[in-house]
């Protein structure tokens, strides 16, 4: 369990920062700092969820598997969110399936102390509610983005929404990982990356990904991402968890 000094680390995650400091404070005992490993599956479709994770360095991708094998990435989790949202929502599963897409660590709460701390109502009840928002909001968007933009476009709000929750410049992601994500060829994951390798905007060696200039991929990048940054931003600004605007 969480000791006293590692609050701080909490705090490196979104929600868990936004809880008063006396509230974190006694949610303190229930939270386990945990590491979860690439690929490393933190719950499987239609599988009893027993924990909820609040991660702070390891990046977690929310994926539907289809009957034939296919997959495509419905959201990213990382600093900014929570994995296992069912818990509070009044389910037991969920149909897709969470994998680590950058390891690193979380925090993370059994389920029956989840559901406890979340009836009592307060800070973590409308923390986890606004997040919800959140979570909606960019997987609407992803689902708006695949079906009306160019491959480049997406790719770029798929490499600026890892950015956003990865610890570094650098992505550790095949071009076949990627193709898998974002629901589409390979082949167009290749000629995407190509122009923006050439563009200078990003470094692309076995499997490495490498962020180098930030700012020209968001003059690339359709209005899905600045959509879902911006609404998440204006869920958590400071005060914004005190109540109705």
């Amino acid at each position: 369990m969480a000791q006293p000094d590692e609050l701080l680390g909490a705090r490196a995650n979104l929600l868990l920062a936004a809880l008063p400091h006396a509230e974190l404070q006694r949610l303190q005992p229930l939270l386990e700092d945990v590491h979860y490993s690439l690929g490393q599956a933190l719950y499987e479709s239609s599988e009893q969820l027993d924990h909820i994770s609040f991660p702070t360095t390891a990046v977690i991708t929310l994926l539907y598997t289809m009957e034939n094998g296919s997959t495509a990435e419905m959201g990213l989790v990382g600093k900014d969110g929570a994995v296992g949202i069912a818990l509070f929502l009044g389910g037991e599963t969920t149909p897709n399936r969470a994998v680590a897409q950058i390891a690193g660590h979380a925090y993370r709460m059994r389920a029956s102390a989840l559901r406890e701390e979340f009836a009592r109502g307060g800070p973590l009840q409308l923390v986890l509610l606004r997040y919800t928002q959140a979570l909606i909001t960019q997987i609407s968007q992803t689902a708006v983005c695949n079906r009306l933009h160019s491959v480049e476009q997406r790719l770029c709000r798929w490499l600026l929404l890892s950015h956003d929750r990865a610890p570094s410049n650098e992505l550790l992601m095949t071009q076949e990982l990627i193709s898998n994500m974002l629901g589409m060829r390979r082949e167009g994951v290749t000629v995407a990356a190509a122009r923006l390798k050439d563009a200078g905007l990003i470094d692309y060696t076995r499997g490495h990904i490498k962020i180098l200039d930030r700012a020209g991929l968001e003059t690339v990048v359709c209005e899905c991402y600045r959509i879902v940054k911006d609404e998440l931003d204006r869920l958590f600004r400071p005060g914004a968890q005190s109540g109705p605007e």
